[in-house]
């Protein structure tokens, strides 16, 4: 299958159609005389109707039918036909799997939500089982071709009940995970803050259908209160929600329940990585609304309203895309809380007393990967060698920052625990320079005998 070539297409605005996560049935499935293959694929498909299906077959990624001729559209790839049975000829485009990220894109971008079948077993004398491993919605990427480095991608989900909303969102590509209620005043500034990549809202709720967001929308009955409040209970393995804070904001949990929910449908894993949940007052700082923040120009400046012209494109000189994530967070929303702010001013009195300190902590941290998203992608077992390799470098650079900051305040210092048997074992095992998995020469030559043995 042939495809034209690729194109970088990382998301930046995404238009803002309306997605719909709901199941209906596939009245294709009438056909005995398809191939076992298109039988494989018909019931994959009739499990997401409503998503562009990506079916792999060997070296390449296929659509079909419909979502071929999508894809032929929205990518610029050739639309092909191919015999499935007896007197079925389905259309048909491919994609190379190698350049999924460059295509994947592309259609996030267009509003269109991306279902992966990969294939479970190896190719044999019978059919090759196949399943859907992710779905890949504007909220739920966890590509780096496709994020930007410093800059968030919040899934946000809204529960609206009388005159107060729960809000609950998470960047996956992080595990990041917050919760807050505010009034419906306040919503709309809120979700300026956030700039939601995907807003998630209940089939029934029609207040939000005008949203500048991308709008998906989920079940009611994932919004219940039992049902919410048992899905976050058992995700993150407790009794109680006390310890989050949040155990007396009924709206919040209906919300984070919901959005764990919708990040169970399409993850397809425990999502180990989206660990923690913190509840945030909009009582601690300035909310700021929408036309406030394009006056102040924080984002975007300038006649055009781009991002080069911005107060944060001034100030960033952040070394690292956690740093600049952090930065973007602080501008978004000013501090109210005066004992946050002495101790922000503590922090920044620490490194202005000196410019070697000041030289000495820029020059470990330029030396740091995004080990935020890196840690992440590891736990989601979705990590390159190569981005295994930058880890190791990452994390052997944090006791060399910690001998910088020695006598820093306690929160700069705040999270940098060394991982010396982590970093033992990545040294170890990886090769210095490890390629792409598929070419070998990942594993380090005599970590294992048996490895050792069959390259012979």
């Amino acid at each position: 299958m042939s495809a034209s070539k690729a194109v970088q297409s990382p998301i930046g605005i995404i238009a803002a159609p309306y997605l719909r996560f709901k199941g209906s049935r596939c009245d294709t499935i009438d056909s005995m005389s398809a191939t076992p293959l298109r039988r494989q694929y018909l019931q994959v498909k009739e499990r997401y109707p409503d998503a562009v299906v990506l079916f792999r077959l060997g070296d390449f990624y296929e659509t079909f039918d419909e979502d071929a001729r999508i894809a032929s559209r929205e990518l610029d790839i050739v639309l092909t036909a191919r015999e499935m049975g007896k007197g079925n000829k389905v259309p048909m485009a491919g994609i190379p799997y190698h350049a999924l990220d460059n295509y994947l894109g592309r259609l996030i971008s267009r509003g269109h939500k991306v279902a992966i079948c990969e294939q479970l077993t190896p190719p044999g004398k019978g059919l090759v089982e196949r399943d859907i491993v992710r779905v890949v919605t504007p909220g739920t990427v966890i590509e780096p071709s496709l994020l930007r480095a410093k800059a968030n991608n919040y899934l946000v989900c809204v529960c609206v009940e009388r005159e107060r909303a729960g809000i609950a969102y998470a960047d996956v590509s992080t595990g990041e995970c917050a919760v807050a209620e505010v009034s419906l005043g306040t919503l709309d500034c809120e979700l300026g803050r956030l700039s939601p990549a995907e807003l998630l809202v209940a089939v029934s709720d029609d207040r939000l259908q005008q949203s500048q967001w991308p709008v998906t929308h989920i079940e009611d009955y994932w919004f219940e209160p039992d049902v919410s409040l048992r899905m976050l209970l058992e995700h993150f393995q407790v009794a109680t929600l006390e310890g989050f804070g949040c155990a007396g904001l009924p709206r919040a949990i209906r919300a984070a329940g919901a959005l764990i929910h919708y990040l169970g449908e399409t993850q397809k894993e425990s999502l180990r990585h989206v660990a923690g949940l913190s509840t945030y007052s909009t009582n601690s700082y300035m909310t700021l609304d929408g036309q406030t923040i394009r006056n102040l120009e924080l984002f975007e400046g300038g006649r055009w309203g781009t991002a080069e012209l911005s107060l944060l494109s001034i100030l960033d000189e952040t070394r690292t895309a956690m740093g600049g994530r952090q930065l973007r967070s602080w501008l978004g929303r000013p501090l109210l809380d005066l004992n946050a702010l002495r101790d922000r001013q503590d922090m920044v009195e620490w490194f202005f007393a000196s410019a070697l300190r000041r030289q000495e902590t820029r020059g470990v941290l330029g030396t740091i990967p995004d080990l935020e998203r890196l840690i992440n992608r590891t736990v989601s077992g979705r990590v390159s060698p190569r981005e295994l390799a930058a880890l190791r470098e990452g994390m052997a650079s944090i006791p060399r920052l910690l001998d910088v900051m020695g006598s820093a305040p306690g929160e700069l210092r705040r999270g940098l625990r060394p991982l010396p048997d982590v970093v033992a074992l990545l040294g170890e095992s990886l090769s210095d320079e490890p390629g792409m998995l598929e070419r070998g020469g990942v594993i380090r030559e005599g970590f294992s005998e048996e490895l050792d043995a069959l390259r012979g």
